[in-house]
């Protein structure tokens, strides 16, 4: 999985969306439930690694997978809803935009 640009892609976006999964709870049980924080303190660093690890990946296979400039901002900017990530990576794969790879440079 982590072999191939793709994989790579795919693995921080789930990453994310989980990271975003356990920030929520833990604002549930901070604001609503029980008042306690510590899902927030665990979460919400894990999340803001994971955000910046989904951001620079993003960046880096733009151009191995031959994303135009329109596919590339939907990524960036599907890192900020909840869930946005798999959403994005769904489409991604569905329409084909994942699985491309820039042509090899042949060798003379």
């Amino acid at each position: 999985m982590l072999t191939s640009p793709a994989g790579r892609f795919r693995l921080l976006a789930l990453a994310e969306a989980v990271s975003w999964a356990g920030l929520l709870i833990g604002m549930l049980f901070k604001y609503v439930v029980v008042g306690n924080e510590i899902g927030v303190k665990i979460f919400g660093p894990i999340h803001g690694v994971i955000f910046v690890g989904y951001v620079i990946v993003a960046l880096l296979v733009r151009e191995s997978l031959r994303w135009d400039a329109r596919t590339t901002v939907l990524a960036l900017v599907a890192s900020i809803p909840p869930f946005g990530t798999v959403l994005f990576e769904r489409w991604d794969a569905r329409t084909g935009r994942l699985e491309r790879s820039a042509e090899p440079v042949a060798s003379q």
